[in-house]
């Protein structure tokens, strides 16, 4: 099954697709105004904490059933420290040493990673564009992360990476970036496992639950002040990251990855730097390197080539815009479901 857009008949379903990249991108921005005013920690268990409440009080209306096993709980807490407590925490710190435009597009890295693995876990079809991609891709977020002297010295003779270098590349938060890119592929791919045991939209609440506990435990015993600078807009723009940016674009983006195909709907974040590239600069005024402009391009092109593989190809398969398969109808019910 391959995610395309170009030939849905259904407005509404194209924007319910759409909607978890544009919400993450503009969360990122929202996010990095915020986080002067307050403590990376708290701020992350903040967009999962209350976001969890509000999707199990939807769920509930649904009549979406709660977990009944042990092991639906099992892998319902696994997955939450993996992309709740893992990929936030990652996220937060990182947010704080880079800027939302360039923290947006390495957490939309995580593509390459859900190709890989759903290709080991699932034998979801890759091909020849689609390794093409993951190459320039590689290369990208090269682009993005290294140190500029060492890509500007890499062919040098000689060149020697010692561990200070590792230490600033560690201190960088682009590595803390792709470490969340990680953490949210590992999570996307394990959405399909814990929906064996588990609603997928209970799931992703309780998830979001656990998943902030942590953090704000951390946060309590090494951050200080974490709201007594708060001002009203950026309670406002807290708000708007967790109802927006995490209760409805998680809620969404777990809801079709529980059925869809992993590596497409994952490419579709290709949308998410863009958001936040556009409203980073009419925001916050932020700007990037000749080099980093440059992986971006390579970035967004690899989950492109990712997407497209099998039309690129000429070995299409059914898509999620064919109004006759399961996908079209689950899109149709999640439209159904905001209506509740």
């Amino acid at each position: 099954m391959q995610v395309q857009l170009s030939g849905s008949k259904n407005p509404l379903a194209y924007l319910l697709l759409i909607a978890p990249f544009f919400l993450w991108g503009t969360a990122m921005v929202a996010m990095k105004g915020i986080i002067p005013h307050t403590t990376p920690l708290f701020m992350a268990g903040v967009r999962l904490i209350p976001a969890g409440v509000l999707i199990l009080i939807v769920a509930a209306f649904m009549g979406k059933p709660q977990p009944q096993s042990w092991l639906g709980w099992l892998w319902i807490i696994i997955f939450a420290l993996v992309d709740g407590t893992l990929f936030q925490g990652f996220l937060a710190e990182g947010l704080v040493r880079t800027n939302a435009g360039l923290g947006s597009v390495m957490i939309d890295s995580q593509p390459l990673a859900v190709a890989l693995l759903s290709l080991w876990l699932f034998q979801e079809h890759i091909g020849l564009w689609g390794w093409l991609g993951l190459g320039l891709g590689i290369t990208g977020i090269s682009l993005i992360g290294l140190p500029q002297e060492w890509i500007f010295h890499l062919f040098d003779s000689g060149i020697t990476i010692s561990i200070d270098n590792w230490q600033e590349l560690f201190n960088r938060g682009e590595l803390l970036m792709l470490l969340a890119a990680l953490s949210m592929a590992v999570g996307t791919v394990m959405i399909r496992f814990v929906c064996r045991y588990a609603d997928p939209v209970t799931a992703t609440g309780w998830h979001m639950i656990i998943g902030g506990l942590p953090l704000w435990g951390i946060s309590s015993v090494l951050e200080s002040q974490q709201w007594e600078n708060l001002v009203l807009s950026d309670w406002m723009g807290l708000g708007y990251a967790t109802v927006f940016g995490s209760a409805i674009a998680y809620g969404l983006f777990f809801y079709f990855a529980s059925s869809g195909n992993l590596t497409s709907l994952s490419s579709l974040t290709f949308l998410t730097p863009v958001f936040a590239l556009i409203f980073g600069y009419i925001f916050l005024n932020e700007v990037l390197t000749t080099i980093q402009w440059f992986g971006v391009f390579l970035t967004l092109i690899s989950i492109y080539l990712i997407n497209q593989r099998e039309n690129i190809g000429g070995n299409q398969k059914p898509t999620i815009t064919d109004t006759n398969t399961t996908s079209t109808q689950n899109l149709t019910t999640a439209s159904n479901s905001l209506d509740v």
